[in-house]
C-alpha cells in the first residue's frame, strides 16, 4: 500500500509518501504563505526521490481542516486534481486527527488529549480526545476563557499549534501538561492515518471542514450575514 499525503491547512506545507507501514519520503517547510507555490514542486520532489510516478500510489490523502481558508483550498484542489488524473481514491483527514496522531504511541497513559488549532482570530479550534485518541464529542470554536470553563476535570495533555494560547487560562490546573514542539500537522501523520481508511469504510470525504464561515470568499461567492 502506497499513500501520498498533502498537508496545507496550517503554517506549514508538507508532503509524504507512506509505503507498507512507514513514511519513506517526506518534505516539510514552515510557512505562513506560499503554499500554492511550493506544494506541487514538493510533490514532484517526493515522487522523484521515491522513484515513483504519481499513478503508482494506491491512495491519496489530504488534510480537510479546520485551518487557514487559502491553505485548505490549495491542498484540496491539488489532491482532487491528482485523484482525477490518476483515478486513485482520495481520503480526508482532519487537522485534529493529524496533530493527535503525531504524538505517537502513549501506552499506559491515561491523559485525555485536547488538540488546539490556531484560527488567526480570538477563538481557537478545539477537539477533545480520550487517551486512545478516540474523539470525545464534536469539534468546537471557543475563546481561551470559554475553553477553560468547558474542559472537564482530569489529567489532560494539550497539543497543537494553538496550545500556547491556553497556557495563561490553565495555569491553575496541575493536572494539565503541554506537548512539546510546534504542534503543526504533518503529511506524515496524514498518510499513516489514511492508510487505515477507505472511502467505502467511512473515511472523511475530501471537502473543507471550516468550523466557521471563511473570512475570504471565492470569486462569484456572496457572503451571507
Amino acid at each position: 500500500m502506497r499513500v501520498l499525503a498533502l498537508e496545507t491547512a496550517s503554517s506549514a506545507c508538507s508532503v509524504a509518501l507512506w509505503c507498507d507501514g512507514e513514511v519513506v519520503v517526506r518534505r516539510f517547510e514552515a510557512m505562513v504563505r506560499g503554499h500554492a507555490e511550493r506544494l506541487v514542486p514538493m510533490i514532484a520532489e517526493v515522487l522523484a526521490e521515491a522513484g515513483q510516478p504519481a499513478d503508482a500510489v494506491d491512495r491519496l490523502a489530504v488534510t480537510v481542516g479546520p485551518g487557514a481558508f487559502t491553505g485548505l483550498r490549495v491542498g484540496l484542489a491539488t489532491a482532487r486534481g491528482l485523484a482525477l488524473a490518476t483515478g486513485r481514491p482520495l481520503v480526508g483527514v482532519t487537522t485534529f486527527e493529524a496533530i493527535g496522531h503525531a504524538l505517537g504511541p502513549r501506552p499506559g497513559c491515561r491523559r485525555s488529549v485536547l488538540v488546539v488549532v490556531e484560527s488567526r482570530r480570538a477563538e481557537l479550534f478545539l477537539q477533545l480526545f480520550d487517551a486512545g485518541l478516540t474523539p470525545r464529542g464534536e469539534p468546537r470554536l471557543l475563546s481561551p476563557e470559554a475553553c477553560a470553563r468547558w474542559l472537564p476535570a482530569g489529567p489532560l495533555l494539550v497539543a497543537g499549534c494553538g496550545a500556547a494560547a491556553l497556557g495563561p487560562v490553565l495555569v491553575g490546573r496541575p493536572d494539565v501538561a503541554f506537548a512539546e514542539g510546534p504542534g503543526l500537522p504533518d503529511a506524515a501523520a496524514v498518510a499513516a492515518l489514511a492508510a487505515t481508511r477507505t472511502p467505502e469504510a467511512g473515511a472523511l470525504p475530501p471537502r473543507p471542514f471550516y468550523l466557521r464561515a471563511p473570512d475570504a470568499t471565492l470569486p462569484g461567492e456572496v457572503r451571507r450575514p
